[in-house]
């Protein structure tokens, strides 16, 4: 039997243009693999044609005769696609997220790949009980569309390996922030501070769960090469208080502006009124309530599991700050030095 190179070996990507997949194809391009990677519209992403070894696939997860196709020759998998947002329709969520990835499972049902990383989140715990430590076997109680719909694509995916002997691996990062991010944790800790909001609640007291991007791309590549299938790994940094991270953030940036503490029933009437307007707008309000689940809880998340059984080293937050800090410095550009493809 001819053992394959990395050269040799094919890896198929969904999500490869998002926040995630801008970090990862530059890391699998260095490691020698060759690359398959599917995308609705392929000639928005010129920066694609920095990476060699790379096909671009036209498509998207509702299209199961594309998958299937996508598929063909693949040794690896990951199904990093799908859709997060704060705010939005359950439908889109559930269709995007779960009945994309049941879809991606079927066309890979007799495939013979070696291995599928399905990245699902640590948010499908959805309201965390502040006694407790969230490890991997934490019962998950998803509370918003994003939440359902990704414990939903889970199960599928767990499913498929009990039931077919798919050799799955299931990586729930935190919170992603760094270089290249402008939604979510990088809004909220970088962005807005950075030009004078600061949505301290409560006094910062709630703890957040949060995972530098380069931290995820780290646990996919441990996921290719080590990882139990059929298992499920946090992929966080350390937890920290809001209070703590706003203190690095301003430090880092030397932000000088004040942080007024807000008081937890004022943001969730804000989210409220917010909510109303933009049932007449159509359009993502800024503080919208399915923040409460990501803002108002204690999410205590331990990595020990992937630490112990891969060698997940998370990055501190104040050298993921300093990097992020950098990029917004830089004025947000779409390439950065760190995923040069050499």
């Amino acid at each position: 039997m001819v053992e394959l190179t990395m050269a040799d070996q094919t890896i198929f990507i969904t999500g490869g243009t998002g926040f995630l997949g801008r970090h990862l194809l530059p890391t699998l391009c260095r490691a020698g693999y060759q690359l398959r990677l599917l995308s609705r519209h392929p000639d928005h992403y010129a920066w694609l044609n920095r990476y060699p070894r790379t096909e671009v696939i036209q498509g998207d997860l509702l299209d199961g005769d594309v998958l299937r196709r996508a598929v063909v020759g693949c040794q690896y998998v990951i199904h990093a696609g799908g859709m997060f947002r704060f705010w939005g329709d359950e439908a889109a969520f559930q269709a995007t997220n779960a009945i994309g990835t049941e879809n991606l499972l079927a066309a890979l049902k007799g495939s013979g790949i070696e291995r599928l990383i399905h990245i699902s989140t640590v948010a499908v715990i959805g309201q965390p009980d502040p006694r407790h430590i969230i490890d991997e076997s934490y019962p998950p109680q998803p509370a918003d569309p994003y939440q359902r719909s990704k414990w939903r694509a889970e199960q599928a995916v767990m499913q498929a390996h009990r039931d077919d002997g798919l050799p799955v691996v299931v990586l729930r990062p935190g919170a992603y922030y760094g270089p290249l991010g402008e939604y979510a944790f990088n809004r909220l800790f970088f962005r807005d501070p950075m030009r004078g909001i600061i949505m301290q609640i409560n006094g910062g007291s709630y703890i957040i769960f949060p995972a530098y991007i380069a931290d995820v791309v780290q646990g996919v590549m441990k996921g290719l090469e080590q990882a139990r299938l059929g298992e499920v790994y946090n992929i966080c940094g350390d937890w920290i208080s809001h209070r703590e991270a706003f203190d690095i953030v301003c430090r880092e940036a030397k932000i000088p502006w004040p942080r007024l503490p807000i008081p937890g029933w004022l943001g969730i009437n804000t989210a409220r009124f917010l909510e109303a307007v933009s049932a007449i707008t159509r359009t993502e309000p800024f503080w919208p309530m399915n923040l409460r689940s990501y803002v108002y809880n204690n999410w205590r998340v331990s990595s020990d599991k992937a630490k112990r059984e891969l060698g997940f080293v998370p990055t501190p937050f104040e050298e993921g700050a300093r990097k992020t800090i950098a990029w917004y410095r830089a004025g947000c550009p779409d390439h950065w030095s760190e995923l040069d493809c050499v």
